[in-house]
């Protein structure tokens, strides 16, 4: 019998499925996360070798002629260190050299399409644009983290809202609205008690202090507060939200070709088609045939099956 596996690893979760060479999946697994960058690497390599040993079941290894791992920081491998622990992990379970790792882009951009290349457009906690050649990452855009970039994400949809609500208290602005949700949601504070002067100089304080006493990355839970503005027609939540769309179209035309119509992929929370930014971002990707991610580890595992059987190829499927 010959084999595939897919594997998506990200930050909270890791799944697994092997397929035959005609498509059909005979068995997965489910796992803890195994982004090298949240956990130790022994840690990421052992659960993603135990979910595929889950998803291989009674299935024999030695039958498996491709596993594609797409991975949530997978550029920590560039150690060559790190590299030799996911390895020796591989080499537990019965893979040697069978096994790649890509980047979890890679793997969203194949659960959508089949198409060999197009443009990938990530915006969930971060973002970052890919352009995908061959079906491999070949170059990006943004995706420099919270401190340097992240342009649109969640993260940066989150500071944004702190940074109106803010300004909101210190110039004198109604309340109501956006930031009116962001104290509530910052300092369980309701707005109507924020209302002379002395009192919006204390809120203000106590947004900063809030606002830094936690991991930066923690902005991200304001980003759905965002979303419920713009939908009751706040105007300043309407501004962050055209914003973070023009910022994250400009990103993903940049890893294009002039003219060119191939697939973006779009993936993550904030592209979702029911959100403000997703579908401004859709409206604006004028020319191209725009789709959503699906299901990452059937994008892995149609990697693996391009690997093992190329042109012969079935795209898997849990039918």
């Amino acid at each position: 019998m010959n084999l595939t596996i897919g594997v998506d690893a990200g930050g909270t979760s890791t799944r697994a499925v092997v397929a035959d060479a005609t498509g059909v999946v005979r068995g997965s697994g489910r796992g803890e996360g195994a982004n090298p960058n949240a956990h130790e690497p022994a840690v990421a390599a052992g659960r993603i070798a135990d979910t595929i040993l889950a998803a291989l079941g009674d299935l024999d290894p030695a039958d498996v002629r491709a596993c594609v791992v797409g991975m949530a920081g997978v550029s920590k491998l560039s150690d060559p260190a790190i590299a030799a622990v996911f390895a020796a992990a591989w080499d537990r379970i019965g893979l040697r050299g069978v096994v790649r790792t890509v980047t979890d882009a890679e793997v969203a951009f194949a659960s959508a399409t089949s198409s060999p290349d197009g443009t990938v457009l990530v915006a969930g906690t971060g973002s970052i644009a890919g352009r995908i050649r061959d079906h491999r990452l070949a170059g990006t855009a943004g995706g420099y983290g919270w401190l340097l970039g992240d342009e649109g994400s969640a993260f940066w949809l989150g500071r944004e809202a702190v940074r109106s609500t803010l300004e909101a208290l210190g110039r004198g602005r109604s309340l109501d609205g956006l930031p009116a949700a962001v104290l509530a949601e910052a300092l369980a504070l309701s707005a109507v008690d924020v209302v002379t002067d002395g009192d919006r100089l204390a809120a203000s304080r106590a947004l900063i202090t809030k606002a830094n006493a936690e991991a930066p990355i923690r902005l991200a839970r304001f980003a759905p507060l965002v979303s419920a503005a713009d939908a009751a027609g706040d105007l300043a939540a309407k501004g962050i939200t055209v914003r973070a769309a023009e910022l994250l179209v400009t990103n993903a035309l940049a890893t294009r070709d002039t003219g060119e119509s191939s697939p973006v992929v779009l993936v993550g929370s904030v592209l979702s088609p029911e959100g403000p930014v997703g579908a401004l971002v859709r409206a604006r990707l004028t020319g191209c045939e725009v789709l959503t991610s699906s299901d990452g580890v059937l994008g892995a595992a149609w990697l693996a099956a391009l690997a093992a059987f190329e042109g012969n190829a079935v795209r898997p499927s849990e039918r």
